[in-house]
């Protein structure tokens, strides 16, 4: 019996050498796509902690820059001349517009088929209300003089407000349990939470308004030469 055994293997030899190495082929490509498919997880999600490092950095900055144009505002009645309070305001508006611009490469304007066509793409759609904050308070120091303007402590209460609304989009957006990439966050966000930014957003425009009557927001710039060419 054995050797009928010994027999047979011997005679089919070659087919058990052909499906013993089909079966370590297919236990090795397994094997080396489970791994390939790990190996792309950990990458995406080292690409995507270098990402948040980079907009954490940008929104230090932001935070920082809007705490210091607070300040500015509360103590506005402290400077001696109307020459080094604009000086010191020039020098406020330099940083957020440029803090505006960076973080355009992170957080892209909504719905940009909607609206502007004719811009720059980068500047089509709707600006994100992350970005919104930054602007609220550049249009505030704008329009802030030496003398005259709201008061110190009204200034310094909206551009807090403005400050608060970063913070908090900066947390939704850096949360690490969130695993949505960059471009795709706003979609990913909750809709109630979006609604809640947005609405938020227009209602300090909303004020910005009524404490700037004179000032033409968004679209209506254009029609102000004196500012033309600023941010939409």
């Amino acid at each position: 019996m054995m050797n009928q055994l010994f027999e047979l293997a011997y005679a089919n030899i070659t087919e058990l050498f052909a499906a013993g190495s089909a079966l370590v082929a297919i236990t090795s490509a397994l094997a080396a796509k489970r791994e390939t498919r790990k190996q792309r997880v950990l990458t995406q999600e080292r690409l995507r902690q270098s990402i948040d490092t980079a907009i954490l950095g940008w929104g230090n900055d932001a935070i920082e820059t809007m705490g210091r144009a607070a300040m500015f505002a509360h103590n506005r009645s402290s400077y001696a001349s109307g020459t080094s309070f604009q000086d010191l305001k020039n020098s406020h508006l330099v940083d957020l517009s440029a803090l505006v611009e960076r973080g355009r490469l992170f957080f892209p304007n909504l719905d940009e088929r909607s609206k502007g066509k004719h811009k720059d793409s980068a500047y089509r759609g709707v600006r994100p209300p992350i970005l919104d904050c930054l602007m609220w308070t550049y249009y505030e120091l704008d329009e802030m003089t030496h003398e005259g303007g709201p008061t110190d402590k009204n200034a310094t209460n909206f551009i807090d407000d403005c400050r608060r609304l970063m913070v908090s989009e900066l947390q939704a957006h850096l949360d690490p349990r969130r695993k949505d990439e960059v471009i795709g966050r706003y979609e990913g966000q909750r809709p109630e939470d979006l609604q809640a930014a947005i609405a938020r957003s227009a209602e300090l425009k909303n004020d910005l308004r009524t404490r700037r009557p004179s000032f033409k927001l968004g679209d209506e710039a254009d029609k102000a030469p004196e500012r033309k060419g600023m941010f939409q």
